[in-house]
């Protein structure tokens, strides 16, 4: 429906074509116009003429435009703008591209590094394969060389000696010098004094708040100027494991100290300072030493209380000391062994000398005299000898041993039984069962009062065993470990000079078996560290070599390590709250090393005081 437009006549149709340009309003001559066919075409034109006129007069023209384009300021900048980037754009087109490749070339380039490494590696393990190689990288040697010292327990030389002849079959190609073998040692117990914090033991129910280890504690004979404490810890529950004596692999040594003399109170002060970084021990394990003794009992008034326990062999020498001390013929039978053994080792019948025996453990190894001497009585019978005969050389070193032979039946009698029960009780721990299996044969000792007085040490420490709940277990009662590791650190490359402070710094090194991680440990310790510890005293070697070319120096070497000894104990520096429990190591698995085995137990409190 089309609207009236005014001018008297029928409204048109137009097509969509625009009125006007964008310069110069024209009027719309050549459009073409559709009308109705009944309107009269005359009309029509005089009617658009006049329309023409009206919309001429009407509507004013535009003023024509100049040809060219005016631009503004804004739209100036826009276009510098426009073109700065299409610029920008082309120039960084090339850095771009070649940052791409370079990346891309890096990349493949690390590739490449790694995949060769690898393609190397693998190559190196196949040959090693082919050729039964045992030495891989350099962890593989020092784990090797540790086994060789500590496991085998050859010299620092001959451990060097045997690699450099197995370097062509281990694949080896440079066998470390004795002074190398020497460091690794040296780092090896570092390594194990800082991880020894971390040892536990099992939960023992009787003594919640113990670590669950057992303390071995024994100071060494005077070497040079100092004695060592050496403290070892060993599971509580050793004989749960294993129906064996406790040995070195099945001990850790946690604390080694160096000093001029050793009372009851500096050793309590060494243990207390050791119980602020590993807990209480379940019990302590010693020798009848009095010094030890009193160190217990001021801890025990210190509030850190832990039962003690006396070694099975120190209590039988000390028995024995106290039964053959005073015996008027027991001074006469150890002179006269003293003096076969001088007129036996340089004649035809050497191999019948007796075995050695310290003047101070003659009560401890007395028992290896007693059947030494009977047996060299019984080779010379009753009756006359030919003259120049082997009897007749044998009788003529006999000495007084002819003399004691009472006292040695006696000795015989008592020490055969009491050999018997040791055996025992160190294999499989002292619990009920162990104890009615030592009844009978305690029962053969003629003297009363050796069996009363061994069986009163048996129920008393079967007590401690109570109180632990490790009587039906076994509570191990001998410190054997202990003098194993002063008599093999004593004669392993320390030289002629036995000398405390080196002894000491590689006594953690001796206990327990090396393992890989450990052998990975000691390639991390650096010189500086171990100079740190090593380093604060000079060798008996080093003074021996600058002392005795200069008679000045002569006053110097006592100033040299005045008031230095050596100390090694656990750290408690860095250590975490939410550290996790690493149980002892130990030989118990037939593994190559000791593994550390988790707590699977319930919790335990740890540095707790009753």
């Amino acid at each position: 429906m089309l609207a009236g437009n005014g001018l008297g006549f029928h409204p048109i149709v137009r097509h969509d074509v625009p009125l006007s340009d964008r310069s110069v309003w024209r009027p719309p001559a050549a459009r073409a116009w559709q009308v109705h066919p009944a309107v009269d075409r005359s009309i029509l034109l005089g009617h658009l003429h006049l329309l023409d006129d009206r919309l001429t007069t009407r509507r004013p023209r535009r003023r024509a435009l100049p040809r060219g384009r005016v631009m503004s300021p804004w739209s100036k900048v826009r276009h510098s703008r426009a073109q700065w980037k299409h610029k920008a754009t082309q120039r960084a087109e090339p850095d771009r591209s070649q940052r791409k490749q370079l990346a891309r070339v890096k990349t493949e380039r690390d590739r490449a590094i790694q995949a060769l490494a690898e393609a190397r590696a693998r190559l190196c393990h196949l040959e090693a394969q082919s050729q039964g190689l045992a030495v891989h990288h350099k962890v593989d040697l020092v784990f090797l060389a540790l086994q060789l010292v500590v496991v085998a327990r050859i010299g620092f030389r001959a451990a060097s000696r045997v690699l450099s002849l197995l370097a062509m079959v281990l694949g080896i190609q440079k066998a470390p010098c004795p002074q190398t073998i020497i460091n690794w040692v040296t780092r090896l117990s570092i390594v194990r004094i800082q991880s020894a914090r971390m040892l536990k033991g099992f939960a023992l129910s009787q003594a919640p708040f113990s670590n669950g280890l057992i303390w071995m504690i024994d100071v060494s004979i005077a070497l040079g100027a100092g004695k060592i404490v050496a403290v070892l810890a060993l599971d509580a529950h050793h004989h749960h494991h294993t129906e064996a004596a406790p040995t070195l692999p099945q001990v850790r040594c946690i604390a080694v100290s160096v000093a001029a003399s050793w009372t009851g109170d500096t050793l309590a002060d060494l243990l207390k300072r050791l119980i602020a970084v590993m807990g209480r021990p379940a019990a302590y394990l010693k020798d009848g030493g009095s010094d030890l003794h009193k160190a217990v009992g001021v801890l025990d008034a210190q509030g850190l209380a832990s039962p003690a326990m006396d070694d099975i062999s120190h209590a039988v020498a000390n028995m024995r000391k106290r039964r053959y001390h005073d015996h008027p013929q027991f001074a006469t039978f150890v002179s006269a062994c003293g003096r076969v053994s001088g007129k036996l080792n340089h004649s035809m019948l050497a191999c019948l000398a007796p075995p050695t025996v310290h003047p101070k453990a003659r009560f401890m190894h007395g028992h290896r005299l007693v059947p030494w001497a009977d047996r060299l009585l019984h080779l010379s019978p009753a009756g006359g000898a030919k003259t120049g005969s082997t009897l007749a050389t044998l009788r003529a070193c006999l000495d007084a041993l002819p003399a004691c032979k009472a006292l040695i039946k006696r000795f015989r009698d008592e020490a055969i039984p009491l050999l018997a029960c040791q055996k025992i009780l160190k294999t499989q721990g002292l619990s009920h069962h162990t104890l009615a299996q030592c009844e009978p044969l305690l029962d053969a000792i003629p003297s009363r009062a050796v069996r009363r007085e061994f069986m009163g040490y048996l129920h008393y420490q079967l007590q401690t065993a109570t109180t632990l709940g490790l009587d039906d277990i076994g509570l191990p009662i001998s410190s054997d470990p202990i003098a194993s590791l002063f008599g093999l650190a004593k004669q392993h490359g320390v030289g002629e000079s036995k000398e405390a402070h080196r002894i000491a710094l590689r006594l953690p090194a001796l206990c327990g078996t090396p393992t890989r991680e450990e052998a990975k440990q000691v390639l991390e310790v650096s010189v500086a560290e171990q100079q740190e510890i090593t380093g604060r005293f000079t060798s008996l070697t080093k003074q021996r070599r600058e002392g005795l070319p200069n008679p000045n120096a002569l006053e110097s070497l006592g100033l040299d390590q005045l008031g230095i000894q050596v100390e090694r104990i656990p750290s408690s520096k860095n250590r975490s709250n939410a550290q996790g429990i690493i149980n002892l190591s130990n030989g118990y698995k037939e593994v190559c090393g000791p593994g550390l085995y988790r707590q699977d137990g319930p919790p335990r409190l740890e540095h707790a005081v009753l």
